[in-house]
C-alpha cells in the first residue's frame, strides 16, 4: 500500500511541476507591445526549433559599436503557412526586421516582420481573422 501512494505522490508531483513550467513559458508580459524597433542587421543564427524559432542577428549601434540582437517567433508548425523555412535565413544574409523589444531593454525581442535579401518579407505574428471562427454563413 505504501508503494501505491508513494507512485501516486510521484505521478502528481510530476504533473504539477510540468504545468506549472507550460503556464510559465506562454507569458508575453515581457516585451513591450506598444512598441517597434525597426533595424538593419547581419545574420549569425537561425534556430528553427521547438519552443519558438529564433533569429541571431548583429546591428551596428550610432557608435559603430557590433550589438548581438536575439529574436524569437513561434514554433516551426505554426511559421510555415506563412512562408517560413528552416533555409529562410543563412549566416550573413543582410536583412531588415522589426520587433517588439523588451521591456528591460535586453537587446531581444519578438519579430515583427524581417525582410530578406531578395525582397520578400516574412511575417512574424499570425493575424487573427474575426471571422476566423464563426460559423459558416447559410
Amino acid at each position: 500500500m505504501r508503494g501505491r501512494s508513494l507512485i501516486g505522490f510521484a505521478l502528481a508531483m510530476g504533473v504539477l511541476s510540468v504545468s506549472v513550467l507550460l503556464f510559465a513559458h506562454h507569458g508575453n508580459n515581457s516585451y513591450d507591445s506598444g512598441k517597434r524597433i525597426t533595424q538593419k542587421g547581419i545574420v549569425t543564427q537561425w534556430i528553427w526549433s521547438n519552443p519558438h524559432c529564433l533569429l541571431r542577428y548583429d546591428v551596428k549601434d550610432e557608435n559603430g559599436q557590433v550589438v548581438h540582437w536575439l529574436a524569437e517567433t513561434q514554433a516551426p508548425v505554426n511559421m510555415i503557412a506563412g512562408g517560413w523555412r528552416q533555409t529562410s535565413f543563412k549566416s550573413g544574409d543582410e536583412i531588415a526586421i522589426t520587433i517588439e523589444p523588451m521591456k528591460n531593454g535586453r537587446t531581444a525581442g519578438r519579430i515583427e516582420y524581417v525582410t530578406l535579401p531578395n525582397g520578400t518579407t516574412l511575417h512574424g505574428q499570425t493575424e487573427f481573422k474575426e471571422d476566423q471562427y464563426a460559423a459558416p454563413k447559410k
